[in-house]
């Protein structure tokens, strides 16, 4: 009777020898998007860093500000945890990876609250440098102003989402796991757009458009998306639900991106 029983379950059970193998792919899908927003993030600030130092030492820029230092020291402790967290639930330390979340859930405000002094104080270096420049140099510094316009609008739409769509995700830890998981890469694929910029050898519509920002994030969430088409044949409604409240985001940045109202509505924003 035994012998029948798991006959019969490997006969009726679609695919029996390959399932283990999806089942890892699908544990190790998060693992591996945690890794790549890292190398992302690596590839784009890393080599932008260094230059700037070096133009530092040059005397041909001012020394990063203290938030700018304080705002990298908690992105790449925030991404180290992500990742840690992935490889932990993957390999079935599920009360490590519960303690690491404690750490991930108290990073975020922080996170936000920096960004919120960041901006403005990178605003204003670009505004100061543009009102005490020579006169030859006066158009172009205005134009880097301009740019720096159009930046915020994806900097303020980072701020609201990053934090909402993590919201989700951690409320939703106990009753929907698989929501959970996914709401936490989007939220993180939200913070990508500046590292991407940086990767100076990828094609860029910036400044003009906002659009290879826009594509970049999509194609970052691609692999998790494609994995889930591939196993369930559905769309999982994290997706729906992340596309649902980023789409209108989406059309304000692109319907104030490079307006003259938006130009003349930033700079107050920024209380300069």
């Amino acid at each position: 009777m035994a012998t029948f029983a798991g006959t019969l379950a490997r006969e009726t059970s679609p695919h029996p020898v390959s399932r283990p193998r999806a089942q890892a792919g699908d544990r190790w899908i998060f693992a591996f998007m945690a890794a790549m927003f890292i190398l992302l993030s690596l590839l784009g600030f890393v080599p932008d860093s260094l230059t700037k130092i070096a133009a530092v030492a040059a005397g041909k820029r001012h020394h990063f500000p203290l938030i700018m230092h304080i705002h990298a020291v908690l992105m790449g402790a925030f991404l180290a945890v992500l990742l840690a967290q992935a490889v932990l639930a993957t390999t079935g330390r599920a009360a490590l990876h519960r303690r690491l979340g404690v750490i991930a859930a108290l990073l975020v405000p922080v996170m936000v609250v920096v960004g919120i002094i960041l901006v403005p104080t990178t605003y204003r270096y670009v505004w100061d440098a543009a009102q005490h420049a020579p006169a030859g140099m006066r158009a172009e510094l205005q134009r880097a102003v301009f740019r720096r316009d159009d930046v915020m609008l994806l900097q303020l739409r980072m701020g609201v989402l990053f934090p909402l769509f993590m919201a989700i995700g951690l409320r939703a830890r106990k009753t929907d796991t698989a929501l959970h998981k996914r709401m936490i890469i989007l939220a993180v694929a939200m913070l990508l757009p500046p590292a991407i910029d940086r990767i100076l050898w990828l094609p860029s519509t910036l400044p003009a458009s906002p659009l290879s920002a826009e594509l970049f994030i999509l194609l970052a969430v691609s692999p998790m998306v494609i994995r889930d088409l591939v196993r369930s044949h559905a769309v999982h409604k994290a997706y729906l639900i992340w596309l649902g409240i980023n789409l209108p985001f989406a059309v304000a940045v692109h319907g104030l991106w490079g307006t003259t109202w938006w130009y003349s509505v930033a700079p107050g924003l920024m209380m300069v």
